[in-house]
This record gives C-alpha cells, sequence and structure tokens, in this order.
C-alpha cells in the first residue's frame, strides 16, 4: 500500500529524480523523469505532483495508486482491549450474550 505522504515527501526532496513514479509503481515515467533530470524539467513537474499530492484527497489518492484500497491512518485497534471492554459490557449487563458473540466474531 502506498502512502500519501510518502509519495508526497519523496516528489518534494527527489522528484526531480522520479523517485516519487518509482514508489508509486510508476516506473516508466521515473525513467523518463531520471532521462530528462538534467534539463530541470522533471524537477518542476515533480513540483506540481507535489503540490497536487498536499492537496488530493486520500480517497482519490487510494482510488489511483492503491487500487481503491483504503488505507486505515488511526491507530490499530488492539483486539485484546476491545474483547476486554466487551466482555465488561457484558458483565455489567450493557450487552447480551448473542452481542457479545456477534461483535467478538466482527473482530476476530
Amino acid at each position: 500500500m502506498k502512502n500519501k505522504t510518502t509519495a508526497t515527501i519523496l516528489a518534494f526532496f527527489l522528484g526531480g529524480f522520479g523517485i516519487h513514479r518509482f514508489y508509486l509503481n510508476q516506473g516508466g515515467l521515473g525513467i523518463a523523469y531520471l532521462l530528462f533530470c538534467w534539463t530541470f524539467i522533471p524537477a518542476i513537474i515533480a513540483f506540481v505532483d507535489f503540490i497536487i499530492f498536499l492537496t488530493i484527497d486520500d480517497a482519490k489518492f487510494n482510488a489511483k495508486y492503491n487500487q481503491g484500497k483504503v488505507v486505515d491512518t488511526t491507530a490499530r485497534i488492539n483486539t485484546a482491549e476491545e474483547l476486554e471492554k466487551l466482555h465488561g459490557l457484558k458483565v455489567k449487563g450493557v450487552i447480551t450474550e448473542e452481542e457479545f458473540q456477534a461483535r467478538k466474531v466482527k473482530l476476530l
């Protein structure tokens, strides 16, 4: 999964050499950047890429560079902690045994 922040940083610092294009699995464009890096044209295009990466929505970035897969940028769920919380809710009577089992299956 390609990270938008990583692509943005690569475009800014190493974009003139097309490193961000290699990172995004666009080797053909990366080679074109390398071949013409002495003209500084790729550096200008990379700066435009940098601006685009800064402003593009995460969903659009994922649709274009991650084949539509959603990248979870939030903290990873600790399954053990979540199960403990669910068990606590079941013991207190907030949720039923069936709800507990359904949520447990969903977590696992």
